[in-house]
């Protein structure tokens, strides 16, 4: 148990500003005690310990000599970027050495710097270039500042009403010379050389030319989409189609087992062709037409598993019936042998 004078030199020497690991070695006890004496309330976070422990390092001159210009300059209206660029350090460095009280917030700081960039501008200048004709816009972009930057800078009486362009820039519609627009379109030139001749849009020069000297576009008929036509199902080859086999043959062959392809081969048609000429209730499905049309239909599984048997390989039984060698292993798989 810490006695209750040692508990309380503890918490008064924290109070102070000693870090934990000076008052744990003041006193000779270990860290972990110091920290249990100390109210969860008043523990400084790492932040805090870290700011605390600059601050207990006893300050070099030159430090404090930094210390008091980085002071100085922020306190003359210097951005933080601008005192670190002139004395050659970083922006941390500065916020490191200015008091928190001292430190300017978001909107004073804004204000501060349309402040000096106002004082920078050469109002006389301004005023003579906006009396002149030139815009807000373009004085803003001249002087690299926001255009109300600019007109705050102008006294009201000479600030120009919105929409009214002075006598030097373009001219607007109603002092567009009507007869001589009709007069070049009537020679050929298009409204939009007339446009860019006059510095208005193409619907200004339109609106100087009448209805029956106008050179548009015809009025173009809405497109109806075509309407689909539904196909009705054939049951006869297309005309002019050949068949090297009748329909009776076909339909035949067809119900003695053989498959469409081979039926559409030896005919000199496409399968599609076949299909057609076979009714809707006798057409196979593909698992009816895989049985039926099953290539080497002797050759089952018992079959295979006798052939090995005598010694014959997979690869060998294979190319003697014509199927693959997956096939032969596939039918083995079916019939449950596998070897």
């Amino acid at each position: 148990m810490v006695a209750d004078a040692v508990a309380g030199l503890i918490r008064r020497r924290y109070r102070e500003g000693v870090s934990v690991r000076a008052v744990a070695r003041e006193l000779g006890i270990s860290k972990n005690t110091v920290q249990r004496q100390i109210p969860a309330g008043e523990r400084r976070s790492a932040v805090d310990a870290a700011r605390q422990r600059h601050q207990n390092q006893p300050e070099s001159p030159e430090a404090k000599e930094l210390r008091l210009e980085v002071v100085r300059l922020y306190r003359s209206g210097m951005s933080g970027a601008e005192v670190a660029s002139a004395l050659g350090i970083t922006k941390p460095m500065v916020w490191s050495r200015l008091p928190q009280q001292s430190r300017r917030s978001r909107s004073d700081t804004a204000s501060l710097a349309g402040k000096r960039v106002a004082s920078r501008l050469p109002e006389e200048e301004i005023i003579r270039r906006y009396a002149a004709g030139e815009s807000l816009t373009a004085l803003g972009l001249r002087y690299g500042v926001h255009s109300s930057t600019i007109r705050r800078r102008i006294p009201k009486d000479v600030i120009r009403p919105r929409g009214r362009v002075s006598p030097t820039q373009r001219r607007g519609p109603r002092d567009l010379p009507a007869e001589e627009i009709r007069q070049r379109y009537r020679e050929g030139e298009s409204a939009y050389s007339l446009a860019q001749a006059f510095t208005v849009s193409q619907t200004t020069i339109r609106l100087r030319i009448p209805d029956d000297q106008w050179r548009g576009h015809p009025p173009r008929k809405p497109a109806t989409p075509p309407q689909p036509q539904p196909k009705p199902p054939r049951r006869t080859p297309a005309p002019g189609t050949k068949l090297g086999l009748s329909p009776t043959q076909i339909l035949l062959r067809y119900r003695a087992g053989e498959s469409a392809t081979s039926i559409a081969r030896a005919a000199g048609v496409s399968c599609k062709t076949i299909i057609r000429l076979i009714p809707d209730d006798e057409r196979r499905t593909s698992e009816q037409a895989q049985r039926v049309s099953r290539p080497a239909p002797e050759l089952t599984g018992d079959a295979i598993r006798l052939r090995r048997e005598q010694g014959e390989t997979v690869r060998e039984i294979a190319a003697a019936s014509g199927l693959s060698v997956k096939t032969v292993r596939n039918r083995q798989r079916e019939d449950g042998t596998t070897r």
